[in-house]
């Protein structure tokens, strides 16, 4: 987004936490740093410390999202910075972090706020169980409704989150998905054997250790192939030693670069929702299409609805391993010319329906609107 605006002829600049995504630790040559400033791709980025974390521990998270938070307002020393700009769009969530950002440079330095809703937080967090309606839930909700109040518009990943904002307020908004930029994809001939591929967090909330665990993988005479890293990580990686002839195998995460090349290696993708989460609309939808590999979509809700309304995949919901497995084999009988269509059919939308230039130049004439 940042260097795509910037070629519309934005002026941009990011401020983030020093890099720790997806292992939960600082990454070599930004260790033991408050803050580091680089340029990436002709785009000043500002660093500033975090205490990363991986953790399953409500605490230990909290304490992490909190940690960047405080560490952000050492911006407010860019004063020359702060003071040119125009807009400021702020991630929302993790909500400590939007909330600082929101006191930050609404209510001290009076710039306008565009809102980024990713996620419907807290009600994300009810959703997946890592909250309960208790007294940090409501404070949660009156930060949630700080911050609507405090926005000038919204960018939301979905309808869902949309219609959400909608109930607090009438403000500009904008949808923007997060499609990727692709140039061109060859279409895929079907394999003799079924591979899938899942590239991603192997996190609570996408649920790989329970799908293995009930998924007989070899019995369906598919390969599974996990590319990431997470808090799941390790339980996956046990799995797979007790059970060598599974049909999984896990690797570590790769750049998007590399994995971009050995896509058309696969038949098609998994893309798992271990709970209903209501506004959730995974991204890798929009990467997985334009390489023309079908879904195999373990989740419901908008993200369901887009693979189900453009012929994308399959769906079931989560928890419902026996309509998953019905959907793996069904894929796996698939004729090689109805193989061809359904591929044909990913690139097709990809491009008619969602595509990244047409996107960002939308976006950039909604934000020149908000100035």
């Amino acid at each position: 987004m940042a260097e795509s605006l910037q070629f519309q002829g934005a002026a941009v600049k990011v401020i983030c936490p020093l890099p720790n995504y997806p292992r939960g630790a600082i990454l070599d040559g930004y260790k033991f740093r408050l803050w580091k400033t680089e340029n990436i791709n002709n785009i000043k980025v500002f660093r500033y410390f975090i205490y990363p974390s991986v953790s399953n521990r409500f605490i230990v998270r909290t304490f992490s999202m909190l940690s960047f938070a405080v560490s952000l307002w050492l911006f407010s020393f860019n004063y020359k910075s702060i003071k040119n700009a125009s807009l400021v769009i702020v991630q929302h969530s993790p909500m400590l972090v939007s909330f600082s950002a929101v006191l930050l440079f609404n209510k001290i330095f009076n710039k306008k706020i565009i809102l980024n809703v990713s996620d419907l937080w807290p009600r994300s967090a009810l959703d997946l169980g890592v909250l309960k309606k208790n007294m940090f839930y409501k404070l949660l909700e009156r930060i949630e409704k700080f911050n609507y109040k405090s926005a000038h518009a919204f960018i939301g990943q979905s309808k869902e989150i949309l219609a959400q904002i909608s109930s607090f307020n009438s403000k500009p908004s904008f949808l923007y998905r997060n499609i990727p930029q692709r140039t061109s994809a060859n279409y895929i001939e079907k394999s003799t054997s079924t591979k899938i591929v899942y590239a991603g967090l192997l996190g609570v909330a996408q649920g790989i250790y329970s799908l293995i665990n009930n998924i007989k993988f070899r019995e369906l005479g598919i390969e599974l192939h996990l590319y990431g890293d997470g808090n799941e990580k390790n339980k996956i990686d046990s799995f797979i030693s007790d059970n060598p002839h599974c049909n999984i195998f896990l690797r570590d995460s790769i750049p998007k670069s590399e994995l971009d090349k050995i896509m058309s290696s696969f038949d098609a993708s998994l893309i798992p929702l271990s709970k209903s989460i209501y506004g959730a609309v995974p991204s890798k939808i929009f990467d997985v299409i334009s390489h023309g590999l079908p879904i195999i979509f373990y989740g419901d809700g908008e993200g369901a609805r887009i693979i189900s309304d453009n012929n994308l995949g399959y769906c079931c919901e989560p928890g419902d391993f026996s309509k998953l497995t019905f959907n793996l084999i069904r894929l796996n009988n698939l004729s090689e010319i109805e193989y061809l269509k359904l591929s044909q059919n990913c690139i097709r939308v990809s491009k008619e329906e969602f595509d990244f230039n047409d996107q960002i130049k939308s976006l950039n004439k909604f934000l020149n609107n908000q100035c």
